[in-house]
């Protein structure tokens, strides 16, 4: 008797529940339509979640109705829904008509809230719908194992999330995904990887985020893989601020956000055409501007002063281009220039030593000299400056050639006269310093020697033995990992917008690695050693395409020696169109450059040290496309992963970017304009400040 009555009862309860959801009474806020198709993997926790959404709905007063029939999503059936719910969807769920009737009503106002598998990926949701891969702005790739961690909440303002601590331990599935999403989105939360095995994302791993589309509203959640999440209150609080979100009855902040662990603290905003800076030990920051003044930021006053002037040639690259402090700094007070003499055309290195807070241009030892060409623009001077962990100090030199001539490939122009537009005479001549990184030890007596392990040997004829690398066209910003000894370099490469059959390949940006010293090309090879073709520039006609196993370098401008070390291709390299293999470089004009490699120290007391996370990464940056990237090393020193650095901060033509004894990295921005004289170039400090995220946050 029990069982018929139940038999009786249960339809009668469905047609109420029916009856309920598709009444349009004036009791209900709104209606929303829950979708859990599925055609490949199928969570077990679907009902669960539907249940959970109906037990929201009816002590929140919105109607719920769930469906796995595609043949819903009509313009006619959409309209009466203020808000769609994929639900744990998988695989393709919709024909493309059913996409368009949807893209339409998102368009026009309506909303999404996609939970965990609704996110677009090949064994997700909708993998080839590039509509949804679009809105949702990333992909899911894989999954660990089901794990407790811990989810940093990014907005704690947001209606679903201004219930939770900073910290909150929760154990769930743990997404994934082939972009970070911030900067595209607002983003609400994150995990933090250090808490939990499997995670491939970085130090920045959002996992639930929202954003306008046109008039409509995405709202997504990774967290929802396990049954007991649609029992957890606080995921359930979670659950239903997004619906609200993505239905439009709570306020919510769609614009992009950046990681709030992180803090871009500004230090001074007067620089004018700033180059290259130094952080002492003592946290003081020197920097340096292309028309010779050399500035110091006191962190103890925070105020700005001047304390030199030099007098510099500034035709084009030339001025005041790079600034080291000696290893020893704490107690000998030297400081090392890179600038370009006015009366005379070359390039100096020079030593000068502080004296208070002022610079004494008297005390002057110079150190190198590099014999330059200013008949023509002298493009491409370098000048960077940087100290390896021996005490050896790096210099970069620029090819100093015309490039204007050679149609964006190889400036090799062998005629009589067109030396300025021959980078064979530069580059790729062993007796000279031009297109060079060189490597010099200073001494005490402001002389220097020659370290063991350059590239030619001291007194080996037609080479000078200053040259670590060769075959350098704009090595513009280098830096030296104090650990391992490697040095990093951004290169700037050539203009071709394509390649050429006749000529050569389309010009690339480059991040160098050497290990030890070498050849690395310019301008017989570019990128992963794609070779120019020799190109008489007098009949118009091409040759053979130069060998990178065996350079010849037989110009009439050469100086040096005739066979050249074999070449070597770039660690990394990308060109103005989007890049197959590194498509997180984006796509644009092009100033790569190298920035530190962190080590993280526990044992330094510094509260804005980056974090663990970042440990054995170098920072990557370019000027024309405003990015940081992190360069995760892997144990064989080569790239592990890249990951766009606080895609949420906006990075105003980033030119020199190094660590401070603190474990924080300072960045000086040019600014907006690309001639200089901006009035938003600044001095800044980016802090990892995770305020509030500690254990005790966590519930």
């Amino acid at each position: 008797m029990k069982n018929f009555l139940l038999s009786l009862i249960a339809p009668i309860a469905l047609l109420l529940s029916n009856e309920l959801a598709s009444r349009a009474g004036d009791d209900l806020r709104f209606r929303v339509l829950v979708y859990s198709k599925t055609t490949l993997f199928r969570h077990a926790s679907i009902p669960a979640g539907i249940a959970a959404i109906r037990d929201l709905g009816a002590s929140h007063g919105f109607a719920v109705e769930a469906t796995e029939d595609p043949g819903a999503f009509t313009k006619t059936n959409l309209a009466r829904f203020q808000a769609v719910i994929f639900l744990n969807t998988s695989g393709d769920i919709l024909n493309d008509e059913q996409q368009s009737a949807f893209e339409e009503y998102l368009r026009n106002g309506g909303g999404l809230a996609a939970i965990h598998a609704a996110i677009p990926g090949r064994e997700a949701t909708e993998g080839s719908w590039n509509w949804y891969g679009q809105s949702l702005c990333a992909q899911f790739v894989s999954h660990p194992a089901i794990s407790a961690a811990i989810v940093n909440v990014d907005d704690q303002q947001s209606a679903c999330t201004k219930h939770l601590r900073a910290r909150w331990a929760r154990t769930d599935e743990w997404y994934n995904y082939d972009f970070n999403p911030r900067g595209k989105v607002h983003v609400l939360l994150s995990l933090d990887e250090s808490t939990y095995s499997g995670g491939t994302m970085g130090y920045d791993h959002p996992i639930s985020w929202c954003k306008q589309w046109e008039r409509g509203r995405i709202w997504y959640t990774g967290l929802g893989h396990t049954e007991e999440s649609y029992r957890e209150p606080a995921f359930i609080a979670h659950l239903l601020g997004g619906i609200e979100v993505a239905v439009g009855t709570k306020p919510a902040d769609f614009s992009t956000n950046a990681d709030p662990r992180f803090r871009k603290t500004l230090l001074d905003s007067t620089p004018k055409n700033p180059m290259e800076l130094a952080v002492a030990p003592d946290g003081r920051v020197f920097y340096v501007e292309i028309s010779g003044g050399v500035k110091l930021w006191d962190p103890k006053t925070r105020h700005t002063s001047a304390i030199a002037q030099l007098t510099v040639c500034t035709n084009l690259d030339d001025g005041l281009l790079g600034l080291a402090l000696d290893p020893g700094f704490a107690k000998n007070s030297w400081v090392y220039l890179f600038y370009s003499a006015p009366e005379i055309s070359e390039n100096r290195v020079s030593r000068f030593t502080l004296e208070g807070r002022t610079l004494d241009l008297a005390s002057e030892k110079i150190l190198l000299r590099i014999t330059t060409q200013r008949l023509q623009p002298p493009c491409h001077t370098g000048g960077s400056l940087a100290f390896g962990p021996d005490g050896n100090l790096y210099v970069s030199t620029g090819d100093n050639v015309n490039p204007f001539a050679s149609d964006g490939f190889s400036p090799s122009d062998e005629r009589p006269g067109r030396s300025p537009w021959d980078a064979q005479g530069t580059s790729a001549n062993s007796n000279d310093l031009r297109g060079k990184i060189l490597r010099i030890h200073p001494e005490p007596d402001g002389t220097v020697t020659i370290p063991p392990g350059n590239l030619f040997p001291a007194g080996l004829a037609k080479t000078r033995p200053e040259i670590y690398v060769m075959g350098n066209r704009n090595p513009f910003r280098i830096s030296v990992d104090q650990q391992t000894g490697f040095l990093y370099w951004g290169e700037v490469g050539p203009d071709a917008q394509a390649p050429n059959p006749t000529r050569g390949p389309a010009g690339f940006d480059e991040i160098n690695q050497a290990r030890r010293a070498g050849n690395f090309g310019w301008p017989h090879f570019v990128a992963d050693n794609r070779p120019y073709r020799k190109y008489d520039f007098a009949e118009k006609t091409s040759g053979a395409a130069w060998d990178p196993a065996k350079p010849i370098n037989t110009s009439p401008n050469n100086s040096g020696l005739k066979e050249l070390p074999p070449a070597q291709a770039a660690l990394l390299s990308y060109p103005y169109g989007p890049s197959t293999r590194f498509p997180i470089c984006s796509s644009g004009g092009r100033s790569a450059m190298a920035g530190p490699v962190y080590h993280f120290d526990p044992a330094s007391p510094s509260p804005i040290k980056l974090p663990q996370t970042l440990d054995h990464t170098l920072f990557i940056y370019d000027w024309m496309r405003g990015w940081i990237l992190a360069v995760k090393l892997n144990s064989q020193e080569t790239i592990g992963t890249i990951e766009r650095f606080l895609p949420g901060l906006e990075f105003k033509r980033p030119i020199d970017l190094e660590l401070g004894p603190d474990g924080a990295l300072y960045l000086l921005e040019w600014g907006t304009a690309y001639n200089g004289d901006n009035k938003d170039a600044q001095l800044s400090r980016i802090e990892f400040a995770p305020a509030g995220m500690h254990a005790a946050d966590a519930r």
